[in-house]
């Protein structure tokens, strides 16, 4: 059954597109996630409480077009915003309190307390709370509402490994109980851990992430080609290309390399260099200097990560051992692969 379904739907201004016509579909149990700056994202958000339509287009929500809801029919749409206002004085239950009565809902506080692992806190005042326990404590207005779509505005910005662990088991369970799942982000780690399906929402249209992967016969050269320029001596330092400088970097510098809208991107410490290789081609490069492909978009120095995360059984991340302690998404099938590799069973 189609809970979420995008018809056609796109954004103008007078001078600029901001996304073209596009098409998706999220059906009951799907937990999907949309890839975007800032300004789409906020169009989105706009589009789905009624304030904002489209230039073209429309989106139904259980097969009701949004240009037609009347304010009860939005119950069944539950945004959790990344900027969601909360009660600073009121402790958590009386938040939770003020929210099942509000949504005259069935769910008990004990039980939506036990979800957001937020029992020990159930007297503790909001403004005295973590960052990430006040991002539980609006999660827990959606559950208390319990409508069909549930929509998260960067689900895991800025929060703890606890919270988005949490985060993770909680959209199991939601898909597990027949919830359609909306996750609005700019961070492709995190669509790609929290999501079923990802897309990247952009200027050029709505692009499924399993289309923009690179493609095994294409990065194979012809043979005799790669004869003609391979070259005498060794060179194992990596190019990558700005304007029409091109700047050589040791393997030992690179911590990632991801593809990111069809561009090979080379991150070192923290910033991204455009490169001149397939994911494939570097793949083949970087290996000798123990890199890993631990994900179809992503090949990480594993001499950088610090720490493997198990989120479910078939999500994974890689911290790396930076400021940032960047997170690296970590496929199912490669997870097997490294623990070979590190002698684990």
């Amino acid at each position: 059954m189609s809970v979420l379904r995008i018809e056609a739907l796109e954004k103008q201004t007078e001078d600029a597109v901001i996304f073209p016509a596009f098409g998706l579909e999220v059906s009951q149990g799907q937990a999907v996630a949309l890839h975007s700056n800032t300004n789409i994202r906020n169009i989105l958000l706009r589009m789905l409480n009624g304030d904002m339509t489209g230039s073209n287009g429309d989106i139904h929500v259980l097969n009701k077009p949004i240009t037609t809801f009347t304010k009860p029919d939005y119950t069944c749409i539950g945004v959790s915003y990344l900027d969601d206002g909360l009660y600073p004085r009121l402790t958590v239950k009386d938040v939770f309190t003020f929210y099942r009565g509000l949504y005259n809902s069935s769910r008990t506080i004990p039980e939506v307390l036990h979800v957001l692992q937020l029992e020990t806190k159930h007297k503790v005042r909001v403004q005295h709370l973590s960052y990430s326990e006040q991002r539980r404590v609006q999660a827990g207005r959606l559950l208390f509402q319990n409508p069909a779509l549930f929509v998260f505005e960067e689900a895991d910005q800025n929060v703890d490994m606890e919270t988005k662990r949490i985060f993770i088991k909680l959209i199991q369970e939601l898909k597990q109980a027949g919830k359609t799942i909306l996750l609005l982000t700019s961070n492709m780690e995190s669509a790609i851990t929290m999501a079923d399906h990802v897309y990247r929402l952009d200027e050029t249209g709505c692009h499924s992430i399993e289309m923009e992967q690179e493609d095994e016969p294409e990065a194979q050269e012809d043979e005799a080609s790669v004869e003609e320029i391979k070259p005498v001596v060794q060179f194992d330092k990596i190019p990558t290309k700005i304007d029409d400088k091109i700047i050589l970097f040791d393997p030992t510098e690179i911590d990632f390399v991801e593809t990111s809208a069809g561009q090979v991107l080379i991150h070192i410490k923290g910033e991204g260099f455009p490169g001149v290789f397939t994911l494939t081609e570097l793949e083949t490069r970087l290996q000798p200097f123990g890199f890993f492909r631990c994900h179809r978009s992503y090949i990480v120095n594993l001499q950088k990560v610090r720490e493997v995360i198990t989120w479910t059984r078939n999500s994974y991340t890689l911290i790396l051992e930076d400021d940032k302690k960047t997170e690296i998404p970590l496929s199912k099938t490669k997870m097997a692969e490294l623990k070979a590799m590190i002698g684990m069973k």
